[in-house]
């Protein structure tokens, strides 16, 4: 199974979802330059969201560690910690603040057959 990201209107794969560890993430280079941060909790559902953090500047998160508040699944930032929701993108501690959110799916890996 593979994670893939919708970035530009396509599905980008990032990595196999075997290679993702429960409660922590990686960092995804995307085409344009940019970085999100890819997670899977340990109910195997993945989340992506921008790697950047909003207070710092610095593109962290995907070193944050998961957590649960009142049932929202969140990434707190390794740097100040505060909270981003992983579903709503949406701070916890500031509802000022929000980082980009991506669709983010799992798929069968394709294989090419030979005809």
């Amino acid at each position: 199974m593979t994670v893939e990201l919708r970035v530009c209107e396509e599905w980008l794969t990032v990595c196999e979802l075997s290679s993702l560890v429960p409660g922590r993430g990686v960092a995804a280079l995307l085409p344009d330059g940019s970085q999100a941060a890819v997670f899977v909790d340990r109910a195997g559902r993945p989340y992506a969201i921008a790697n950047q953090d909003p207070f710092t500047g610095a593109h962290v998160l995907s070193r944050g560690l998961l957590g649960c508040a009142e049932g929202r699944p969140f990434v707190a930032s390794p740097l100040l910690k505060q909270r981003f929701d992983l579903e709503s993108g949406r701070c916890l501690d500031d509802e000022a603040v929000a980082v980009r959110t991506y669709p983010v799916r799992t798929s069968a890996m394709r294989t090419a057959v030979a005809p």
